[in-house]
């Protein structure tokens, strides 16, 4: 991914962060020159020193196979992103568009039953916690989640490479940069504005 030096983001713990709120992601592989992608909730796990990303897909999604010869699987998670007229500067310029990404490369694998069961409870937990009749694992029956599982098959990626943008206007003045997310907000993009501002609040 091109990254001008303005937008390049390294610190790890905000792009864990990243990855856990933006975490439907495309795992993107290739089958004899032709890319495949499938998009997929995922997780960001760390073991030991190392992180991994983890997911499971349909058995009849034949991507899974790619795994086993592709040395690099290429992951990408994309937060909030917004056209950003040049209207909104204090001077001529062209018109642009501001977003956030992450991109990672890293060696897939299969994982065994117990460890896929593992994922699939946290992953609930993750997106039921807040509701009134949270559906959870240990409250589905055994038959069902069974045949679930027959259905379906579970990867984790190894984190190697990991490549972050966040294009926020970081290179416009502070007066440029107040009135974007001034504009992003009345144009209905408030993601982008708390965003911005967010970093607009933690720079000063």
């Amino acid at each position: 991914m091109y990254i001008p030096k303005y937008f390049k983001v390294t610190n790890v713990d905000e792009i864990s962060g990243f990855i856990q709120k933006n975490s439907f992601g495309t795992v993107i592989t290739t089958e004899q020159g032709k890319p495949i992608a499938t998009h997929l909730p995922m997780a960001l796990k760390k073991k030991d020193e190392d992180y991994y990303i983890t997911g499971h897909m349909a058995y009849g999604n034949l991507q899974w196979k790619t795994f086993e010869h592709c040395d690099n699987v290429l992951v990408m998670f994309q937060g909030p992103h917004a056209y950003i007229s040049s209207s909104w500067y204090g001077h001529e310029e062209v018109p642009t568009w501001n977003y956030q990404a992450v991109h990672i490369y890293g060696k897939a694998s299969i994982i065994e039953k117990e460890e896929l069961i593992e994922d699939l409870t946290i992953m609930l937990e993750k997106y039921e916690e807040n509701r009134e009749n949270p559906v959870l694992w240990d409250k589905l029956s055994p038959r069902l989640l069974e045949n679930q599982l027959k259905g379906i098959v579970g990867f984790k990626i190894k984190v190697g490479e990991v490549q972050a943008a966040y294009k926020l206007s970081q290179n416009r003045n502070e007066a440029d940069y107040i009135n974007i997310i001034d504009q992003l907000q009345n144009e209905g993009k408030p993601e982008m504005a708390e965003v911005m501002e967010k970093r607009l609040k933690n720079h000063k």
